[in-house]
């Protein structure tokens, strides 16, 4: 009666040497050509946080550079005035603390 171990891959397995179902996400079909950064799933706040915090740069960029105003940047990104005011006051705070400290 011969009977072998069966065989578990390692846990630290080269991922060439694993059985591996790249299966990707909503956002994108494969994991491993992913144009993202960080997993989706690894960044707290998931997807929505990780394309806000792009758009919100994008927005205090055309703020400053092209001097453009509330109305227009909301008009642009479809975003409320309000969300547009969030945006600029987040932008400030930092560079308010640095000036005072």
């Amino acid at each position: 009666m011969d009977e072998s171990p069966v065989r578990r891959p390692r846990i630290d397995a080269l991922p060439e040497n694993t059985r591996y179902r790249d299966t990707g996400c909503d956002l994108y079909p494969s994991c491993l050509r992913c144009p993202l950064p960080r997993c989706r799933y690894e960044e707290p706040g998931g997807a929505p946080a990780m394309l806000r915090t792009g758009r919100d740069a994008t927005i205090v960029r055309l703020s400053r550079e092209q001097g453009l105003s509330v109305d227009e940047l909301a008009a642009r990104f479809g975003l409320s005035r309000r969300t547009i005011f969030r945006v600029l006051r987040a932008a400030r705070q930092p560079e308010e603390l640095q000036a005072t400290g």
